[in-house]
């Protein structure tokens, strides 16, 4: 199937979705094994009926910018109410040769590359058994949802590959990610503003960034993160385990609820870290929860517990404990 033009692919694909999204009656679109150069590709709804989206093949992104219409995203689902993606897939972002364009520190520019998989306004929704391979910025951005699941995914690119954050996070309610394998050269998971009711469990962690509550207060409509929950995951070989940081002169706002708990940490260079240095005193970090953590580590000096601005209450055994408030 590579040797047909991307764009009769395109248009393939896209009149399968038009006959499906104005169907009556629930439909499945699938795309068959193989491999498929497809440039960039926006599933919009709102559609009819619930829809199930069933890869079994590889979909491969141009190497070239040039022949993506859209620098947002790759792969965009959007204003969709009860969409499936599943199959066994692997959108392969082909992201190699775009890493070090989006070297912030060399060219001033950051995060201008397309991400694998947009999600943007979609409601009572499930992405399962699908490989994101290698993407030229984001695996997986998450936007303005309500009630997503993501399950049984694997996300891989080496721990090289600059802003390839594995899940990114914002304004959406309800959205769980369980069973879920990431390596990549970013955050593994990352929560902005307005993220809440978010669980993550049962993934893999490394090479990578780690779990983050990412960089609040920068802009000053952000709203709240509350009720985030990470259980039962296992971070290996990362820069960090499990984070919050927030922005210098910040805002005044809030982050609540937060409960880590269950999770290992092997080679991690900053296993638990809540730092609102990063962004001191305008956001506050409330009701933070942190049990039963187990971290292993080279002990070449001392290990230590520093808190600013936020006091978390530990249950179970956590090493260090320095400046914790036990339950």
């Amino acid at each position: 199937m590579e040797q047909r033009p991307m764009a009769t692919q395109m248009i393939a694909i896209a009149s399968a979705w038009k006959e499906a999204c104005t169907s009556e009656n629930p439909s499945t679109v699938v795309i068959s094994k193989g491999n498929y150069m497809v440039g960039s590709v926006t599933f919009k709804g709102p559609c009819k009926s619930p829809i199930t989206l069933h890869i079994e093949g590889k979909l491969k992104a141009p190497v070239e910018l040039e022949r993506l219409s859209s620098q947002d995203g790759w792969i965009v689902f959007q204003d969709i109410d009860g969409l499936q993606v599943s199959g066994g897939g692997t959108f392969d972002g082909q992201g190699s040769a775009a890493w070090a364009k989006n070297d912030c520190r060399k060219t001033g520019k950051c995060n201008s590359l397309p991400i694998n998989l947009r999600f943007s306004s979609v409601t009572n929704s499930k992405m399962q058994d699908v490989t994101s391979l290698n993407s030229k910025l984001f695996h997986i951005n998450i936007l303005n949802c309500k009630n997503l699941s993501l399950q049984h995914i694997s996300i891989n690119a080496p721990a090289n590959s600059l802003n390839t954050a594995g899940i990114h996070i914002g304004r959406s309610n309800g959205v769980h990610i369980t069973d879920a394998d990431i390596k990549t050269g970013d955050d593994c998971v990352s929560l902005g503003d307005g993220s809440q009711q978010i669980s993550i469990e049962k993934v893999t962690c490394g090479p990578g960034h780690g779990i983050s509550v990412d960089t609040l207060g920068r802009y000053h409509d952000e709203q709240p993160v509350n009720g985030v929950t990470v259980r039962n995951c296992t971070l290996k070989n990362t820069m960090n385990g499990v984070r919050v940081k927030t922005w210098p002169d910040s805002p005044s706002g809030v982050a609540s609820e937060m409960t880590f708990e269950d999770i290992i940490m092997d080679n991690v260079s900053n296993p638990i870290l809540i730092d609102q240095k990063y962004c001191p005193y305008g956001i506050q970090c409330r009701n933070v929860h942190i049990g039963n953590i187990h971290l292993t580590y080279t002990p070449q000096g001392t290990a230590f517990s520093e808190c600013t601005n936020v006091r978390p209450v530990v249950s179970g055994r956590v090493v260090p404990r320095a400046c914790f408030k036990n339950t």
